[in-house]
């Protein structure tokens, strides 16, 4: 005979209908925002192969990426203005959909020139897909379970950039270029219906002014940073660079000082005063910046120092991605229940040790089953990071103030990528000017135009300056672990 005790405990408590909600909104997004992460690192290693099928020499068909990356850096500052205006759910089925459209023009291009342009058009709907993704989970989720909630967010954030890099390598070896596009056409579309389906609809206010001061210094100043760093081959110190660098950084200042003291400012530069929020920010500007930065340097050992194939490379990486999505999901249940410093302490501890071994045991024959599991302990402590700290920074925020908080979030880590991989790049290419003069003027392209058995010869070589060029993601994650100390030392769930 059923109880009444029995019957009370089968319905679902408010709670726990909230908590069920929330991961819903989290897992219909992931639909969405799994195609950004997965399209910048597959197009990445598809480049060559775009030169050589388009005709275009290599400095022009970078471009595919260097305008994807302006454009997406370019609109992500006025998220936090169109979420406002249209609501949440609709900037994402927007953004969603011009992602798609723009993914389908690129796969149906006919020269450099078009798929430049429609490269453009991309980045146009992907720069607001993850602000709007994060409001809608971070609106939908209970205070109590946002760790929670963000870890399932973060999953194509980690996941993404070490997956991508086998995809691309399988559909340009047995398929064609324009599969890594066409892919998403499946996958936008199966997006929209759940967004549809599942979204909450967060009425925007048509009223909501835009702070058009406010974007004409802070969009150009994206541009012109992410535009700088993107040229910097070989050298910081030069006028292509240091002049769009420094110009981006005066209107950055200029934004700054404009957002203290505007009424309804684009973005609240306020909110950087919370000790969480602001703390928080710098963790994980110092930490991404160090994280994404590897991402260019590993492959790039796999491939040219010990010649292997872009697809045998990204499946090196594969264990990775499995213990970062482990870690994510470990850690953003943890964040909700201990003191944060335990979790985020932990995982930058993981990953400065992770990615400092696999620095120091850097060789032309050091054996896989030695370097690939300090990459493994690396993203592993990665995954233990980045969302909670996330989490923790956007934790405490109200309602009307997330949609400003998690696009500063987003518009500080995109540039701190940008700014930290360029200084990387600088670094790696000095190294190697140093160790092989041969290729001083032709910069790290030239390497990979290496035949086989120049490329062994210089293996050794290639080696030490990645070893050398990994002291500057390993050191901002130790940096970042003494700020996270500071912070988060009296910080509770």
């Amino acid at each position: 005979m059923t109880t009444t005790a029995d019957t009370a405990a089968a319905v679902p408590t408010a709670s726990e209908r909230s908590g069920r909600r929330a991961t819903i909104v989290a897992l219909t997004v992931i639909a969405g925002t799994v195609m950004i992460p997965l399209d910048v690192t597959v197009v990445a290693i598809a480049l060559a192969r775009l030169s050589e099928e388009t005709g275009a020499s290599l400095p022009v068909i970078q471009w595919v990426s260097t305008g994807y990356t302006l454009a997406l850096a370019t609109v992500i500052p006025a998220a936090a203005w169109a979420m406002g205006r249209y609501g949440a759910r609709g900037v994402f089925l927007g953004a969603i959909g011009v992602f798609t459209a723009g993914s389908l023009l690129v796969a149906c291009s006919w020269d450099a020139g078009s798929l430049i342009a429609f490269r453009v058009v991309q980045g146009l709907g992907g720069g607001f897909v993850m602000p709007a993704a994060m409001t809608l989970a971070l609106r939908a989720a209970p205070e109590g379970e946002r760790g929670r909630v963000m870890s399932l967010l973060g999953l194509p954030i980690l996941v993404g950039p070490v997956l991508g890099p086998p995809l691309g390598g399988w559909l340009l070896d047995n398929l064609s270029w324009r599969w890594m596009f066409l892919v998403n056409l499946p996958v936008g579309l199966l997006a929209i219906w759940l967004a549809r389906r599942n979204l909450p609809k967060l009425p925007g206010d048509r009223s909501v002014g835009l702070d058009q001061r406010g974007l004409l210094l802070l969009a150009p100043a994206m541009a012109l940073l992410v535009l700088g760093t993107s040229l910097a081959d070989g050298s910081l110190v030069t006028v292509g660079v240091l002049l769009p660098v420094v110009a981006g950084l005066i209107l950055l200042v200029g934004f700054a000082r404009h957002s203290l003291r505007a009424r309804h400012p684009l973005l609240k530069v306020r909110l950087l005063g919370n000790r969480l929020t602001g703390g928080g920010a710098l963790v994980l500007v110092l930490f991404v910046g160090g994280y994404f930065s590897t991402l260019l340097l590993v492959p790039l050992y796999f491939q040219v120092a010990r010649g292997e194939s872009a697809t045998t490379a990204g499946l090196l990486m594969v264990p990775q991605a499995v213990l970062a999505g482990l870690s994510i999901q470990v850690s953003g249940r943890l964040v909700d229940r201990v003191p944060a410093l335990r979790v985020i302490g932990t995982g930058i501890a993981l990953a400065a040790a992770g990615y400092g071994g696999f620095a120091l045991m850097l060789g032309a024959e050091t054996s896989y089953w030695v370097l690939v599991p300090f990459l493994m302990l690396g993203t592993t402590g990665a995954g233990a990071t980045m969302l909670p700290t996330i989490t923790m920074a956007t934790r405490h925020l109200a309602d009307a103030d997330i949609p400003s908080g998690s696009t500063t979030i987003n518009v500080l880590n995109q540039l701190s990528t940008s700014l930290v991989t360029a200084a990387v790049a600088v670094v790696l290419a000095a190294a190697l000017a140093s160790r092989l003069p041969a290729l001083a003027d032709g910069g790290i392209g030239d390497l990979q135009a290496l035949p086989a058995a120049a490329r062994l010869a210089a293996a050794p070589q290639v080696s030490d300056a990645v070893q050398v060029a990994m002291l500057l993601p390993v050191g901002l994650m130790l940096a970042s672990l003494v700020v996270a100390v500071g912070v988060f030392r009296s910080a509770g769930r």
